[in-house]
Formats: C-alpha cells, structure tokens, sequence
C-alpha cells in the first residue's frame, strides 16, 4: 500500500502555524514512508474563501520547503461528483431531503437543551419522501444504533455512540455540498490513507466514517494532533500573538528554524533539539506525536533561529536577507557582496529583520549619532585620532583596502598617540556606524569602504567641532 497523505486548508484566512505544523506532519509522514503528499483547497464556503487566502497559502507552503506531490486541487472544481454521489445516496435510501424550517430547528434544539438532551436533529423528514420541488436540505440518513470506533494513531481508540450523531446535513438548500460529504468523497477519489488534522476535527470522524461506509468504502487511518496553547493555557490564537507563517518570514525568521520549531511542537527524538528537513523525513513518525497539548515558546523560537542563522550556508542567508534590506529602501547590488555582510554579522542577530538594521551602515550614511555613544565618543579628545586616520586612509590604495591593512593602520595610530586601541577604534566606530557597536573594525571599514570611510570621519570631525 502507498502511503496518501494531504493537507486540506480552507482558505478563508492566512496559513497560521497550527495549519503549518499539521502540513509539516503530513508532508514527513508521507516522506518517511516513501507515500504521496497531496494539497486540497477547501474552498466550498464561497462567502468566506479568497483568492488572497489561496495565494497565502500556497506561498507559505513554498516558503516553508513543503513541496506536495499532487495538487492543488480544489473543490469547487468538483461541485459535479458531489453532487452526484448524493444522488446516488438519495437513490439508495441512504440519504433525504428535509424542510424542516429554522423556527421548527430552533424550537427542538430548546426543548431538548432544557430536558438536559443532547441537541440534534430527530429524524423528522426521514420518511416523509419529500419531493424536489419545495426548498429543502439534503440530510445522511445516520445509522441509530451501533458505534464508530476510531483507532486513532495518536489518541488511541475513540468510541463514539451512533445514537448520538444526528442525519447531519450533507447538500444545503442552495445547492452547495457542506464540508463532511466533501472530504469525505475527496479523500475517497484521492485514496487517501492516513488523514492527519487537527484535533478539532475528532467530533467530524464518526460521522465521515459513516458517510464512506454507507459508501461501501473502507476509511483512511486517522491521526488528529493536539492543539497548541498560548502562554496561559488557552489555545493558540491572535491575542497571542499567533501569526501567519508569512509573517514570520518578514519578521526575520528563517524557514529552517519555523520547521524545527513546529515539529519540536509535541513531538520529540530523545532530548535532541536540533532537526534538518532531511533528518526529520528519517526519524518523524506520527505515533510519536505526543497526546497532549504543547505550548508555543516565543523565546524557543528565537534560540532556534539565532542558532540557525549563526550556523547556516552564509550564501542562504544573504538569498533571505535581501528582501528585509530592501524594505528598508536599500539596493545591496553596488554595494560589497551581501554574503561578506553576512559573515560579519551571523554572530550578531537573532532574526533577519535585526541583521538587516544592524547592517545598513554599510549601504548608507546614518542620518544621526546615537546620543549616548557621540556624548561618550565623538569628543574634542577624539579629534587628533581621526584626523590621523583619515589621513593614513586617504593615502591608502583601494586595492590595499583589505581587513589586515585596515587593522594594522587603526593600531598604528594608537600607539603614536600611546592610547589605548578603544580611544582610536571606537571614536573611528561611531563615525562609520553611528553607534558604539558593530563587527570588528578591520572588518568594518572593509565592508564601508574608502569612499564613504572618509566622507563619515569628515562628518564626525565636524560634529566634533561644532560641539553639536
């Protein structure tokens, strides 16, 4: 048997990451068992889908790496094959029409709430054989007695009662199929095995194994994976902070480090923290998962992604640092090569957005000092170390601007004015950056540049004796 996987967004918002961690479970169970991983857009509920959203989510799952081998379907595209496997149901006694009214609804629901009943639908329309021609909804004429048995690959076994599981309603009275006969028929046409999802979809189980068997069709094995909580214990949500994956990648997080996070999120390999792509299509499995709800750790997140920027191909990063240079209105292309600003500063940023700030200055004269490091630094003692500097720059060839020159021309000076290297460097510092931090000052100036060396150590001279 093949192993068929899928992820089934609908696409009436962003691809948050509960969905991008149900996608990445699916996608290495699928691996792992050299299987199939298919993407299904749900996108029936026509007043809530968008373009917008079926474009977020495809560009969250190109971002993330999570290639599917099929796909995308959709299922408006299928409105025809559901509509004819409800007739065929129909025809066979297994399905119904309704037009029970909303007040007729609303009455029943109340008088069971009040005896303390479970809420559902009681059968009302079944043998009525209503006609086609009064506005009506399609119910699946539910088993009454028996149960459903879910052997869960997470949970374990699930037993659900079919008495009760209301004739749920399976073709609304405009025409259009409701959620549980479409995924049910999706999955079937797709040969789907394993169905991993969210554990908010438990209570739906029951009711699409009864639909495909009614449709003499054996169901898929199912795995519904725990919720993720926010810091207090509540599930995962906007007021927590949670994003869509696309806003994590403008916040400077890179896809490795969003992956490892996700697939850390209730399921673990020993005390190991640190997972490639790769190494998790070896080791994931989905009865590992764990049966609890895990936490979202923010500052987790971050440790990851630090560590995945410090150690990571510097030619990768710079491919994903430049689009956060360019939103803040620079063009790297004349500068030096953007991998050299990324050796200088992987030790130094724990997102790309902060790499990207931290690095401007080499692409660009600061608009101003940062106060306390001009009120500490760019003082009239500073003043003959600069002049030398830029005099020694000045008389530098371009081709002898390289870190070692640089470096010892900066020590050179200091031990003629019999400083120490700190009352030279870091005056000479906040004159190319505009702060008192930055890589090494030999590396500094190399990424600067003569040009622009000279310009901003004529610019802090004059600070310096304007007293400003």
């Amino acid at each position: 048997m093949t192993v068929r996987t899928r992820f089934a967004p609908s696409p009436t918002g962003y691809l948050h990451v509960g969905g991008a961690r149900t996608a990445l479970f699916s996608y290495l169970f699928a691996r792992r068992h050299g299987g199939v991983f298919i993407l299904r857009i749900e996108d029936t509920d026509l007043e809530r889908s968008s373009a917008d959203s079926v474009n977020a989510i495809l560009e969250g799952m190109t971002w993330l790496g999570l290639e599917y081998d099929e796909g995308p379907f959709y299922q408006t595209e299928r409105l025809g094959r559901y509509n004819q496997v409800i007739d065929n149901l129909m025809e066979q006694g297994l399905a119904y029409r309704c037009d029970c009214s909303t007040a007729r609804l609303d009455a029943l629901r109340e008088e069971q709430m009040a005896r303390k009943d479970k809420p559902r639908y009681d059968g009302h329309c079944r043998h009525r054989d209503l006609g086609p021609d009064r506005t009506h909804v399609v119910r699946f004429r539910n088993p009454d007695a028996g149960e459903v048995v879910v052997d869960d690959l997470i949970r374990g076994r699930v037993v659900f009662g079919n008495e009760e599981l209301d004739d749920l309603i399976i073709r609304r009275s405009d025409g259009s199929p409701t959620y549980n006969l479409t995924v049910v028929v999706d999955d079937w046409d797709m040969e789907i095995t394993h169905v991993i999802r969210g554990d908010d979809h438990l209570n739906n189980t029951p009711r699409q194994i009864n639909i495909l068997r009614a449709l003499g069709r054996e169901p898929p094995r199912y795995a519904h994976v725990p919720m993720i909580l926010g810091s207090d214990g509540a599930r995962l949500s906007k007021r927590h902070g949670a994003m869509s994956v696309i806003a994590y990648r403008d916040q400077g997080y890179l896809p490795e480090a969003l992956l490892n996070y996700l697939a850390r999120l209730g399921w673990s390999h020993g005390d190991r923290e640190l997972f490639s792509l790769d190494e998790l299509i070896e080791l994931f499995d989905i009865d590992q998962v764990n049966k609890a709800a895990a936490g979202f750790d923010t500052d987790k997140l971050d440790w990851l992604n630090q560590h995945y920027i410090q150690h990571g191909d510097p030619r990768h990063i710079a491919h994903l640092l430049s689009p956060h240079l360019g939103r803040l209105g620079i063009d790297p292309a004349p500068g030096p090569d953007l991998v050299d600003v990324v050796v200088a500063q992987q030790a130094r940023a724990k997102t790309l957005v902060e790499m990207a700030a931290i690095s401007a200055f080499v692409y660009r004269d600061c608009d101003a000092y940062d106060a306390k490091a001009a009120k500490q630094h760019l003082r009239p003692a500073a003043k003959e170390a600069l002049e030398r500097l830029r005099e020694r720059f000045d008389l530098l060839a371009l081709e002898d601007w390289e870190p070692a020159t640089l470096e010892h021309t900066v020590k050179q000076v200091a031990q003629e004015l019999d400083v120490k290297l700190g009352k030279v460097a870091q005056p000479l510092r906040v004159a190319l950056v505009g702060r008192a931090a930055s890589p090494g000052i030999d590396v500094t100036l190399w990424l600067v540049g003569k040009a622009a060396t000279l310009r901003r150590i004529d610019k802090a001279l004059a600070f310096i004796r304007d007293g400003l």
